[in-house]
């Protein structure tokens, strides 16, 4: 292929490339040493439906606390610049950036940043964060007071900017509980639990579990007057490394409330997407089989 012809492939949006099916290219930008967004994306897509990963080192120094990073630099970096430009390439649909917690320090002037820098890598191919998803998830269900599951390995600093996140966002009440790795885990730093190997242990029943104490802890507090204000309308679970997906449906049958995970809400954003861009819109049906989101169209995420 000569360069010139390179060149005008790479400029060709992903629509125009659509030849000879007409299934969702999911993208995903995830980083070096996580397993969970592509695999939870693959287990919940339709058939039909593809989901394509490009990795990047992780921002967050060996041994320390990942407290953000500016916004225009992490798309501009090497990497995942290199990641967008290859996922353009191939003809996905949209790109999502599965790292919530570049979010929830940089607030949503880090989503509108990142993605104007990104923008200029993906040949065409929307891109949006991870946060951005999952905004968009609360809103399309009605949520406003979640109780926010926090992975094993988020710390303080961590809790408070994805409360500042969800509140700049239009959240009224955020109630956090965190997933307990158990004893075995005591004598690890929580921030470097992750590269550790906790990434690998956590069970879906285990979540269920833990979650629904938390939801009976908040209902103790407020019935003793200890915590005050409404009661929580949905679960939150951010964080694209935390294996919870397998806890969704469980939990909405036993509390009767939404339950929106981070890659949950990746994976139905990408798909909407994809539908308001033309492809099949037979593979975006109402069930339920990973969750009431997935019955769920953005325009009643955009208020419509």
């Amino acid at each position: 292929m000569t360069a010139g012809a390179a060149t005008e492939e790479a400029s060709v949006s992903a629509t125009d490339r659509r030849v000879g099916d007409s299934g969702p290219r999911i993208g995903i930008l995830v980083i070096h040493n996580d397993p969970v967004p592509e695999t939870e994306l693959w287990t919940m897509a339709p058939p039909g439906v593809s989901v394509h990963t490009a990795r990047f080192e992780c921002p967050r120094p060996v041994d320390t606390e990942y407290v953000g990073s500016p916004a225009r630099a992490f798309a501009a970096d090497p990497e995942v610049a290199r990641g967008l430009d290859h996922l353009g390439r191939l003809g996905a649909d949209s790109i999502a950036l599965c790292f919530g917690s570049s979010s929830f320090f940089g607030g949503p002037a880090f989503d509108a940043e990142f993605v104007a820098e990104a923008e200029t890598h993906s040949h065409g191919t929307p891109v949006h964060t991870a946060a951005v998803a999952i905004t968009a998830a609360l809103r399309a269900s009605g949520v406003r007071r979640p109780l926010v599951m926090m992975p094993p390995w988020f710390t303080p600093p961590t809790f408070e900017a994805t409360e500042r996140y969800l509140t700049a966002v239009g959240v009224e009440r955020v109630r956090i509980a965190q997933f307990d790795l158990g004893a075995e885990w005591a004598g690890v730093a929580k921030y470097n639990a992750f590269d550790e190997g906790a990434r690998w242990v956590v069970d879906a029943e285990e979540v269920r579990r833990q979650t629904l104490a938390a939801v009976e802890a908040v209902a103790e507090e407020m019935l003793e007057g200890v915590s005050e204000g409404d009661s929580i309308d949905g679960i939150l679970v951010p964080g694209s490394g935390f294996r919870a997906q397998g806890a969704v449906v469980p939990l909405e049958r036993e509390l009767g409330l939404p339950v929106i995970t981070a890659n949950q809400a990746v994976l139905w954003y990408g798909l909407r997407l994809a539908a308001a861009g033309g492809a099949d819109s037979a593979l975006f049906g109402g069930s339920s089989e990973h969750g009431s989101l997935f019955g769920r169209g953005l325009a009643a995420a955009n208020g419509g």
